[in-house]
């Protein structure tokens, strides 16, 4: 894999372990600019107590910039400017309560503000060697870009995204209607109206997370100085994204496992219930229950709590009868398969 060294000056990537909301412990990844020393805990922060500021997008413009020339002087600083500030933005920004995509539309927004030229972004997460690369998660700044991003990852599975990380190396075009890179997205995302693209590959040491690509209605907007900016605002933006994401898969671990905490009791009573009226093994009555939730389309725990219920309900039923003399009432069968046959 070949990474490409940023402009953006000396940088470490460091990794530290940390906790997640609920005790799971995560892997973060911390961008050090300039040799600085950051504390993971302060860069990346798992709890749902932190605050964050928003990055709103901004309206969709009527008049759309033409081509950029070579920035002059006073250009180049005005554009190191918009950069430093959407970096302190990127930096900002924390997942705190909002989901992966939320996250992601606000990077993509970060990432609209540094370079310039730039009239939407988007972000994707992609799993590089998948069928179809398949995309983790994904957002746009722009609702036009989430329009392309459409085309691009859901329609065709050929654009700028795909090949920037495919190849670890940067991407552009300044004529898409007309780009032979991508004989069928190039014309397509051209007939909309949009020319130009640059695509900046999100790399970490042995690892591709995904891409951001950022787009322009005229011709040739994006030249070195936009390619040097990206790169700038990528390194870090990599790392942001990347520890976003393992949160967000350490979130959805931690409520698989709450969920199992809860439910877990209901399947060990229908396991016993079953084991009592079979006399098999807990494997087996393990494996009946999952039978049912699969041939119903319904989660383990549902079964088994149906399963319980209904077992109650006879309990009753026949301590009823018994009390007043008679037999008890026929209860409804229950959804349970044992040795394939109806237990009732």
């Amino acid at each position: 894999m070949v990474l490409r060294r940023s402009s953006a000056g000396p940088r470490s990537v460091t990794r530290a372990r940390a906790r997640g909301t609920v005790g799971v412990p995560v892997e973060v990844v911390v961008w050090q600019p300039d040799g600085a020393v950051l504390d993971p805990v302060r860069s990346v922060t798992t709890s749902v107590e932190s605050t964050m500021t928003d990055v709103a997008p901004q309206s969709e413009q009527s008049a759309w910039p033409l081509a950029q020339k070579r920035p002059t002087d006073e250009d180049s600083g005005t554009d190191e400017d918009e950069l430093r500030a959407s970096l302190t933005d990127l930096a900002a920004l924390v997942m705190d309560s909002r989901t992966l995509h939320e996250f992601l539309a606000s990077v993509a927004t970060c990432a609209e503000h540094a370079i310039p030229g730039a009239d939407g972004a988007g972000v994707a997460l992609l799993r590089v060697g998948q069928p179809g690369h398949h995309v983790a998660a994904r957002a746009a700044s722009r609702p036009f870009v989430a329009e392309i991003d459409e085309i691009q990852y859901g329609v065709l599975h050929e654009g700028p995204c795909i090949t920037a990380a495919l190849e670890c190396r940067v991407v552009r075009s300044g004529s898409l209607g007309g780009e032979r890179l991508w004989p069928r997205f190039g014309p397509r995302v051209g007939r909309l109206g949009v020319h130009s693209v640059l695509s900046l590959p999100l790399l970490l040491p042995g690892q591709v997370v995904g891409a951001i690509d950022v787009y322009a209605r005229s011709q040739d907007v994006f030249d070195e100085h936009a390619v040097q900016l990206g790169e700038q605002f990528a390194s870090p933006a990599a790392v942001a994204v990347h520890n976003a994401q393992v949160l967000a898969a350490a979130r959805e671990l931690a409520t698989q496992l709450q969920t199992a905490l809860f439910t877990r009791p209901v399947i060990d009573q229908a396991i016993g219930l079953l084991r009592g009226r079979s006399g098999g093994s807990a494997d087996e009555a393990f494996a009946q229950l999952r039978r049912v939730s699969q041939r119903e389309h319904t989660k383990l725990a549902v079964v088994a709590e149906q399963l319980m219920d209904e077992a109650v309900r006879r309990a009753r039923a026949r301590h009823a009868g018994s009390s007043a003399g008679r037999r008890p009432a026929q209860g409804a069968v229950t959804a349970v398969v044992t040795n394939d046959s109806t237990v009732t």
